[in-house]
């Protein structure tokens, strides 16, 4: 662990970094104050948001943003006092949360431990649109903020905070260090520019020429500086990413010429926006430089298939702010590798006519992590490719989650069962949640309000996300009549192994194969809230499947579900006779 320094160093803007820690001499009385105080249960993003918080990751940020703060950071990017921060920081709390001005409260994490106490100065609402629209660009549910939000409660509170301890990581305690203990380990490296480098994902050769490139660039130092704490759904977990890491900063790197150092950020994916908000943060721990890549914290795709952002929306961004910032950019060029020379080179450079070599992300997953095809070393490093063989199996190992969504009667638990059958013939083992047994157990309780129904999908997501992780094959059936919280669950699941199948089926048509009927009931009004009669159905925008239970069997539709996964490489091919699917 580096040494503690103190927390005078210059932070952006001329002030100095944030230190929100109770001091020692007074967190005894606090903890014994807090433990008889009202208290909430914060999200592992407000935690993550604390920490930096308290170690003045975000300066100068003090707290948990005022409602003037949030409202000015929304319009301009900058907090009331002028300094840029493109990012809101808030702590939302529901209608239920017991809290009231001028009250002091102590803020526990998910595992009840408590971290901080705040004095309650403000609450106020908060529209979940203006802010989809201004920081993310977007009300689109399938970005994974935009989802999330939908979630969060529908006020915000703001006061000061004194934070009694940060979050437990037992994990990598040598590697994670504050903004003074890193600016202190940068200093003593004798070279006055930092390069940090931003990353999420583990690094191949291309990166690590890249990064080199960049210190050398600069005649600096890099802080290699990885986000462990939230990133986007579906990406390599933290520890398998932090394996890659150590590997190449023991064996491939100068050790005066770089510094690994965890970052746990809870990431918004807002392009741009972010994009400053990173270098805020990069300057913070004593970065004056910072690689920016194309899509830099980019979402992914909408609903329609278009990126979220432009490529270089983000670069655009940082050159319009670098010089306020006091964080200059270096722009993330394509290279390329020379086989014949056993070099990268930029494609700008390149001779024509040269021999060249590359893999694109899709490919590495495609053709060789998920086919068990070790990476060749020219683009890996032997000791990453060996990593990532270990973290991931053939794609016939791995798990994936089929989501039916649908009106009741619509057919979805008779094709759900066909394609069970069909799956274990394949060797997959099957796990199946079904909207009705699930509400028998896991959510027995709840009722059929919007925000109950909320709860029961996600408890279904949550389940399937973990069976996902572990390498099975999940089949959820279950109405979830709301297009947000069914993206949610995407987001929880991972997006590259969420399969959202569609039941298209006619109103009139589930109406007759009620036989329980419970739509009669609804239509004469004896039972309310019924999805389809008096509460609505929002149909997927852009399912991966839709299926015609009409003119369709449901053996016949499961057979369209087993190919769409032989597609994608989760069961061996298959043909279709019509009835169903045939190995091939």
């Amino acid at each position: 662990m580096l040494e503690s320094t103190e927390t005078s160093l210059v932070a952006p803007y001329g002030g100095a970094l944030i230190d929100l820690m109770a001091p020692a001499n007074q967190a005894e009385d606090l903890r014994s104050e807090a433990n008889k105080l009202p208290s909430i249960q914060i999200s592992e993003r407000v935690a993550c948001d604390l920490e930096l918080m308290a170690v003045g990751g975000f300066s100068p940020l003090d707290r948990f943003m005022s409602k003037d703060d949030y409202q000015s950071v929304l319009d301009s990017m900058r907090l009331t006092e002028g300094a840029l921060f493109p990012i809101p920081i808030t702590l939302p709390v529901g209608d239920d949360a017991e809290v009231s001005l001028d009250q002091r409260i102590a803020l526990r994490d998910s595992r009840n431990n408590i971290l901080a106490v705040m004095d309650v100065e403000e609450i106020f609402d908060w529209d979940l649109n203006e802010t989809s629209l201004k920081v993310f660009g977007t009300t689109d549910v399938r970005h994974p903020l935009v989802a999330e939000m939908h979630r969060w409660g529908a006020r915000n509170i703001s006061g000061a905070i004194t934070v009694l301890q940060l979050p437990g990581h037992p994990d990598y305690r040598e590697i994670r260090h504050t903004p003074a203990q890193t600016r202190a380990a940068l200093a003593r490296t004798g070279r006055a520019n930092v390069v940090a480098f931003q990353t999420r994902n583990p690094l191949h050769r291309v990166h690590e020429e890249l990064t080199k490139r960049a210190a050398d660039q600069v005649d600096g130092v890099l802080l290699l500086h990885p986000v462990v704490g939230l990133t986007r759904p579906g990406d390599v977990d933290h520890f398998t990413r932090v394996r890659t890491y150590q590997a190449l900063t023991e064996r491939y790197y100068d050790a005066d010429r770089v510094l690994l150092s965890l970052l746990p950020l809870a990431m918004r994916m807002g392009g741009p926006r972010e994009a400053l908000w990173h270098a805020i943060i990069r300057r913070n721990f004593g970065a004056n430089h910072l690689i920016i890549g194309r899509d830099h914290a980019g979402p992914g795709v909408d609903s329609k298939g278009e990126p979220f952002y432009g490529p270089y929306d983000a670069q655009e961004a940082m050159e319009k702010h670098a010089d306020e910032l006091g964080v200059g950019m270096v722009p993330f060029t394509e290279l390329v590798y020379l086989p014949d020379e056993d070099r990268y080179e930029q494609v700008s450079d390149l001779k024509e006519g040269a021999n060249t070599a590359s893999i694109s992300g899709t490919q590495v997953r495609e053709q060789f992590l998920n086919a068990g095809k070790p990476l060749p070393s020219w683009f890996t490093r032997p000791e990453v490719a060996e990593i990532l063989a270990e973290t991931y199996p053939p794609k016939t190992r791995q798990g994936a989650c089929i989501w039916f969504t649908g009106l009741s009667g619509s057919g979805k638990s008779t094709t759900a069962e066909m394609l069970v059958v069909q799956l274990m013939e394949q060797g997959r083992q099957v796990t199946v949640l079904d909207g009705d047994v699930v509400r028998t157990h896991l959510s027995k309780g709840l009722g059929f309000s919007p925000e109950d129904r909320d709860t029961n999908i996600r408890r279904i997501g949550y389940v399937a996300a973990e069976i996902v992780r572990h390498g099975g094959i999940v089949i959820c059936a279950a109405i979830s009549p709301y297009r947000a919280t069914r993206d949610d669950v995407r987001n929880m699941v991972g997006p590259e192994q969420f399969i959202e199948v569609f039941m298209d089926t006619p109103l009139e048509v589930c109406e007759s194969r009620d036989s329980k009927g419970m739509y009669a009931k609804a239509r004469r009004g004896e039972i309310t809230g019924f999805t389809g009669i008096d509460d609505p159905y929002e149909e997927p925008l852009n399912p991966e499947i839709a299926l015609d239970t009409v003119a369709n069997t449901a053996e016949a539709n499961a057979g369209t579900i087993v190919e769409h996964l032989a597609g994608l490489g989760f069961v061996r091919s298959y043909r279709s006779n019509g009835d169903g699917p045939k190995a091939s």
